[in-house]
């Protein structure tokens, strides 16, 4: 094979094998392929798009570039979730001891958080002591005697998938659904799972703007997902303005708690019991969604999903007393309110201009290789759909810095106050299965 054939080829809208696909993964992965020939290769992607048996062929690849991970060892059916990323997500820290409280074991690898979009290790790690890092035989243990584990992401999976994505990156190639979908999936394949809940995050703070987007995202995944025997449903759910109403490691880490003491955000509390109850069905401890759902509110109720994330704290090395005194958590030392100019309905709130702030503040990184302020974030005390009269807070910022005009701004503009009052926000756009 050549690759210059193979770029010609996808560039007349051909259809690749999964030889020749596996040919470019492999080879760009090893350095045999120059970046300016895989860049080509994108490009022609991004124009021409894969069908179905393409797109499946180059995520199985991506996940033969590195490590799989086996969980064989792990009793009964493996259930993850991966979500496609947003503002004030704290969905893992809620669904992880939710799930394992009704018996169904979660394996969850989570990644970092990088720009405005928060990562759950970081959330977890704001918890002292919390360990993120195990051995497998921990991890392996954990999720048998107690049905859960989280730690990062190993670095050794889909080698390919972070080579291609750098590259992506930088020379437009990002937005493909094809390409997207891959990268994701990828992920999850190699970590293991026997079952995928995929969260299909929509709107401003999300990377799918437009729910039909989002959709043909979420469809291309399950069909990815079910192709290479992995049982598959997305939820397509909304961010067009932050989840929840606490942006931030440690805030998301206290809003989190609450969700699971009964007393959490009405969009987050139901995005998350949604998603929780069709890995129940997933994972088999439940036949149908209605009776998973009634089972997880229960669970809620009774107090014993808190007393499992209590739990999953104490046996990754971390203090358990933040669940029953969240003051425990980092604490910023400055707190400023950031107030309405005029009065009305707020009709949007701007995701990524909320997350863009909190990174500025100290709770996100611009590069991977920056420190985090775990006590840093902001607590959206408005949301769509609130009535507002002039001088009314609209959020809290919370930082250690001595600086935070441009998050000040930031923040204050991404509040957008009209007249009339906006259609109530639907949490959950559609399921995909």
């Amino acid at each position: 094979m050549r690759m210059v054939d193979l770029i010609n080829k996808k560039k007349r809208g051909e259809a690749l094998t999964a030889a020749e696909i596996d040919y470019i993964v492999q080879g760009y992965t090893k350095g045999e392929i120059p970046d300016y020939q895989m860049s080509a290769f994108l490009m022609a992607v991004y124009f021409k798009g894969m069908n179905k048996e393409e797109t499946a062929s180059l995520t199985l690849s991506m996940v033969n570039s590195g490590e799989y991970v086996d969980l064989s060892m792990i009793e009964g059916i493996k259930v993850d979730k991966h979500s496609s990323g947003g503002v004030g997500d704290k969905i893992s820290l809620v669904i992880v001891p939710l799930c394992a409280c009704a018996g169904i074991p979660v394996a969850k690898m989570s990644g970092r958080g990088l720009g405005h979009t928060g990562g759950t290790i970081d959330k977890l790690e704001s918890i002292e002591g919390f360990r993120t890092e195990l051995t497998k035989e921990e991890f392996i243990n954990n999720v048998n005697k107690y049905k859960m584990a989280i730690v990062g992401q190993s670095p050794n999976l889909t080698p390919a998938d972070k080579k291609i994505y750098a590259l992506r990156d930088v020379t437009g190639t990002v937005d493909s659904i094809p390409l997207i979908a891959s990268s994701i999936m990828s992920k999850k394949i190699a970590s293991g799972c026997d079952c995928i809940v995929l969260d299909v995050k929509v709107g401003s703070g999300a990377f799918m703007k437009s729910v039909d987007e989002a959709v043909i995202l979420a469809r291309t995944m399950v069909e990815i997902g079910k192709s290479l025997g992995r049982k598959t449903v997305a939820v397509v759910t909304d961010m067009s303005q932050p989840l929840g109403h606490e942006v931030g490691n440690a805030n998301e880490v206290k809003e989190a708690i609450d969700i699971l003491k009964g007393c959490g955000a009405e969009d987050e509390t139901a995005v998350a019991l949604i998603i929780a109850s069709h890995m129940a069905v997933l994972g088999g401890a439940f036949s149908d969604y209605e009776s998973a759902y009634a089972q997880m509110c229960k669970l809620i109720e009774s107090g014993d999903a808190v007393k499992k994330l209590k739990e999953l704290i104490s046996i990754q090395g971390g203090n358990p007393e933040v669940v029953d005194n969240p003051n425990l958590l980092p604490q910023a030392k400055r707190h400023i309110e950031v107030k309405a100019s005029t009065e009305g309905y707020i009709n949007s709130i701007n995701a990524e201009d909320i997350g863009v702030s909190a990174m500025l503040l100290g709770a996100g990184r611009k590069t991977k290789n920056d420190s985090i302020d775990f006590a840093a974030g902001i607590t959206m005390v408005k949301k769509v759909g609130d009535w507002v009269d002039k001088g009314d807070t609209l959020c809290i910022l919370h930082t250690n810095m001595p600086d935070c005009n441009n998050a000040e701004e930031l923040s204050k503009n991404a509040f957008v106050i009209k007249g009339t009052k906006p259609e109530p926000v639907k949490y959950v756009h559609c399921i995909i299965d």
